[in-house]
């Protein structure tokens, strides 16, 4: 069974709240980007050889480890690749997303 991330909602009360600097305000949970991705990663669990790296290198927390296999949560996925650069297998498949 999947567990369900937890994530806390920031609200700024007005524009002098709002840090001067790019800074991570909270917990990227809450911001699903998945929508605004046109690359996936694909996964040939066959060719996996179960190192984690795709999940340690994801700058989203979007790949989990389920039942020893990578699994990518699109929700949160941008399609930015790392994974895929950083798999050792190269088992990793960066596809265009369907409309």
């Amino acid at each position: 069974m999947k567990k369900e991330k937890q994530a806390k909602e920031i609200i700024f009360k007005s524009e002098k709240e709002v840090p001067l600097m790019p800074m991570s305000v909270g917990n990227m949970l809450w911001n699903k980007t998945g929508g605004w991705r046109n690359i996936r990663p694909v996964i040939d669990l066959e060719n996996c050889i179960q190192c984690g790296i795709c999940w340690k290198f994801c700058p989203d927390v979007a790949i989990s480890i389920e039942n020893e296999r990578p699994v990518v949560d699109y929700v949160y996925c941008k399609g930015c690749g790392l994974c895929a650069e950083e798999c050792p297998s190269k088992c990793i498949a960066m596809v265009e997303e369907e409309k």
